[in-house]
C-alpha cells in the first residue's frame, strides 16, 4: 500500500463580528486546527489531526515529512515514526514538529485499519474494555454554555445538569482569571489569539490574594454543596502559578477530595513538582504539554504525577502515546487522554483507551462533541450516560465530511511524488 499523496487542510478565522452574528453562543474553533489526509495507491485515505499553529505544522509536513513518506509502504508505521522523529530531533524536537508527526501518525493508523478491515484498537492488540468513562471539560460551546455557568457562579447547577446526563466527572479552572494576562505592563493590547476567551493563556503568576483564593474555592464548594461527592472534580491550572502559590492552592483544595490538580505550574522544571508533591495530598495530573516518552519519563521516575495525561495529537500520535501509556503502566499509574482538540483526535484517543490496561477516563467537551465536531466528520462518536463507545468500523471509524472543503477560508496544500521529484 504505497503512499501517493499527502494533503493538509486548515481554515482562516472569520472576523469576530461575522462569527458572533451567526454563532452568538459559541466561540470560533476551526482556525486553530490542522487536518492531514494521506492517500494511497489502492484508493484508501487516512485521516489525522492536530491543533495549534496550522500553517507552521503544514509547512513541516510538506517540507520535511512528505519526502520521507511518499512512495513508501503506509503500513511501516513504526519505521515512519522513527524516521520522522530522527530527522526532526537532529535539529531539536517539539512544538510544530511533534504536532506534525502526531497528525501523520494518526492518519497512518487509520490507513492500516482500513486496509485490514479492523478498528485501530484491534491492530494494537484488542480491547481491555468495551466503554470508557468520560469527564466533561466545562468549555462553553453551542447549546451547552458550560463555561458561562460556572464562571458566573452556577457551578452547582452545572454539576446537576451533567449528573442528569450521566456524566460523573467535570473539570474547571477557577483560579486562571486571577493570574496575570498577556496584556503587558502598560495599556492593554488587542485581544490575543488561541485560548484567551477562556482566560487560560497567560504568564506565570506570583501572587494570589486571600480573597481571590476564596473566590476560586467557591466554585468547588458550590459543586460539593449541590451534588456532594456524586460528581468528581478535576482542577485545571493551565500552568499559571509559581511554586508557593501552587502549594497554597493545592492545600486549600485538600478538604474537597478533588479528582486531580492538573498543570498548576509549567511542566518544564520537574524539581518544582517534587516540592509540590511533598507539600500536598492532592493527586497531581501531568500533562498535555509534555511531548514523547522522553518527556514523560522524568515525571514518572521522579514520582511527581499520580495521573498521566498525554495528548495524542501533540505527543507523537498513537505510536508514541502507546509507549507513554506502557511507561505509566510500569509504575502502576493510570492514563487519561487530553482532548480539547478535535473529532479525529478524540476518535484516535478512544481507540487507544479501549486497548491499554491502565485507562482511567477520557476528556470530552460535550459542546464540541454535539457541536462543531459534527461540521468536520461524518460520524459522531457515541457518548451515552457518561461512557464513550466505538462503532467497530475499520480504522478510526470516521472521515471528513464530503462538504468540508466547501467552507469559507479553506486552505488546502498537497504534496505528491511528482512534486517531490521535481524539487530534487
Amino acid at each position: 500500500m504505497k503512499i501517493t499523496k499527502i494533503e493538509t487542510i486548515w481554515f482562516e478565522a472569520l472576523p469576530t463580528s461575522v462569527w458572533e452574528k451567526d454563532n452568538p453562543r459559541s466561540r470560533q474553533a476551526l482556525p486553530n486546527n490542522l487536518w492531514v489526509r494521506i492517500y494511497t495507491d489502492n484508493g484508501l485515505v487516512g485521516l489525522g489531526e492536530t491543533y495549534y499553529l496550522p500553517r507552521a505544522v503544514s509547512a513541516v509536513i510538506h517540507d520535511i515529512l512528505a519526502p520521507l513518506l511518499i512512495g513508501r509502504n503506509a503500513l511501516d508505521i513504526e519505521n515512519h515514526w522513527n524516521n520522522m522523529f530522527s530527522i526532526i530531533n537532529f535539529f531539536g524536537f517539539a512544538g510544530s514538529e511533534m504536532r506534525a508527526i502526531s497528525a501523520v501518525d494518526i492518519a497512518l493508523w487509520d490507513l492500516a485499519g482500513q486496509h485490514t478491515g479492523q478498528p485501530i484498537y484491534n491492530l494494537l492488540g484488542g480491547r481491555n474494555r468495551e466503554e470508557v468513562p468520560v469527564y466533561n471539560t466545562c468549555v462553553g460551546y453551542g447549546k451547552y454554555p458550560d463555561y458561562q455557568a460556572w464562571i458566573e457562579g452556577r457551578a452547582g447547577e452545572l454539576a446537576q445538569d451533567l449528573l442528569k446526563h450521566g456524566i460523573k466527572a467535570m473539570k474547571v479552572w477557577p483560579f486562571d482569571r486571577f493570574g496575570p494576562t498577556l496584556a503587558g505592563p502598560t495599556a492593554p493590547r488587542r485581544k490575543t489569539p488561541t485560548c484567551q476567551p477562556l482566560q487560560s493563556a497567560g504568564v506565570l503568576g506570583h501572587h494570589l490574594s486571600n480573597e481571590d483564593l476564596k473566590k476560586g474555592l467557591a466554585v468547588v464548594d458550590d459543586i460539593r454543596r449541590s451534588v456532594g461527592d456524586k460528581v468528581q472534580i478535576a482542577i485545571e491550572g493551565h500552568a499559571r502559578w509559581d511554586l508557593p502559590t501552587a502549594v497554597r492552592i493545592a492545600q486549600a483544595l485538600e478538604p474537597y477530595d478533588i479528582l486531580w490538580l492538573e498543570e498548576i505550574m509549567p511542566p518544564d522544571n520537574p524539581e518544582a513538582f517534587v516540592r509540590l508533591k511533598s507539600a500536598t495530598k492532592v493527586p497531581l495530573c501531568q500533562s498535555e504539554r509534555v511531548f514523547t516518552r522522553f518527556g514523560f519519563r522524568q515525571l514518572v521516575e521522579k514520582n511527581i504525577a499520580d495521573i498521566i495525561m498525554p495528548d495524542i495529537a501533540w505527543c507523537g500520535g498513537i505510536t508514541e502515546a502507546r509507549k507513554i501509556c506502557s511507561l505509566a503502566d510500569t509504575y502502576y499509574l493510570p492514563i487519561t487522554l487530553h482532548d480539547c482538540i478535535g473529532p479525529a483526535s478524540l476518535w484516535a484517543s478512544a481507540h487507544l483507551l479501549m486497548h491499554i490496561p491502565n485507562a482511567l477516563m477520557m476528556e470530552t467537551v460535550r459542546g464540541y462533541v454535539e457541536g462543531w465536531y459534527d461540521d468536520v466528520v461524518k460520524d459522531r462518536i457515541s457518548v451515552q450516560d457518561g461512557y464513550l463507545t466505538l462503532s467497530g468500523k475499520p480504522g478510526l471509524g470516521t472521515s471528513l465530511r464530503d462538504d468540508f472543503l466547501s467552507r469559507s477560508g479553506a486552505h488546502v496544500e498537497v504534496s505528491s511524488e511528482q512534486q517531490i521529484l521535481a524539487k530534487q
